[in-house]
């Protein structure tokens, strides 16, 4: 087997000093940088580095791509924004290794960490994910709507605080509204909900509203949208004209 290597690389949101130093030695070292376009744009150019950009959409190709040029003895870095693992490369990687040549599985494939756009909205945000929480991706790409909604209703049931990843996109502007009307139906209407977009970018806005009042056409593929539990709240903010989100740590307490 070669000497090549692959790291899966979380990129974080957006802002440099998000991204960890761990993260930052892997894509120095790197000879060849795999991603969507716009992840691969946010890599400085430099001698030594070949960028491969792809559109959206094409994960595995992309995933066959970076282990074909680590077979090669090439230093990879596939990158993706937010967290590698969460509805991002890391998984397209490793599909993409299950069914491939099983040479590499030999390779040496390091999956790197990153803040999740979950994180980076939470911290924005306050504490809403303070207590038990679940991440569901609205795309219906890769699952059959029917899955979302039963995922949507055990979610609601279980009471859990809600973080919507991929919540609406030009091909399909419609399930997010889907899903809002489910929760309507589910959920009482004074749940706090917040349309987190762009985290840490300079185009930055937070909307923070209820689930009755909510519009669901804020909500764009740059957008990460929470809805709370039962027990997350507002904390208002003396001067500030928006208030803290945040879960408490103890169910059922009260205020």
């Amino acid at each position: 087997m070669s000497g090549g290597r692959l790291f899966i690389v979380g990129l974080g949101p957006g802002p440099a000093e998000w991204m960890t130093p761990e993260a930052s030695a892997a894509l120095a070292e790197a000879s060849d940088v795999v991603g969507y376009g716009p992840y691969v744009d946010r890599i400085p150019e430099r001698a030594g580095l070949t960028k491969h950009a792809s559109d959206n959409r094409v994960e595995v190709d992309r995933a066959r791509r970076a282990l074909e040029l680590a077979e090669a003895g090439r230093s990879v870095a596939v990158v993706s924004g937010g967290d590698p693992g969460v509805f991002a490369m890391a998984a397209a990687v490793f599909e993409a290794m299950e069914a491939g040549p099983t040479g590499w599985r030999e390779l040496d494939i390091r999956v790197l960490p990153g803040v999740s756009a979950m994180q980076a909205a939470a911290a924005r945000l306050g504490a809403p994910l303070g207590h038990d929480f679940c991440a569901i991706s609205l795309s219906d790409n890769l699952k059959p709507w029917t899955v979302i909604e039963r995922r949507l209703r055990a979610a609601a049931d279980g009471d859990f605080v809600i973080a919507f990843y991929n919540p609406a996109s030009k091909a399909r502007p419609g399930q997010i509204h889907e899903a809002f009307g489910l929760l309507r139906s589910l959920k009482n209407g004074s749940t706090p909900v917040a349309f987190a977009r762009a985290v840490g970018r300079p185009d930055e806005r937070i909307v923070l509203t209820t689930l009755a009042e909510a519009d669901p056409g804020l909500a764009d593929m740059s957008t990460l949208v929470l809805v709370g539990s039962s027990e997350t709240r507002f904390l208002e903010r003396p001067g500030d004209e928006r208030p803290w989100l945040y879960t408490p740590r103890t169910y059922g307490a009260g205020r």
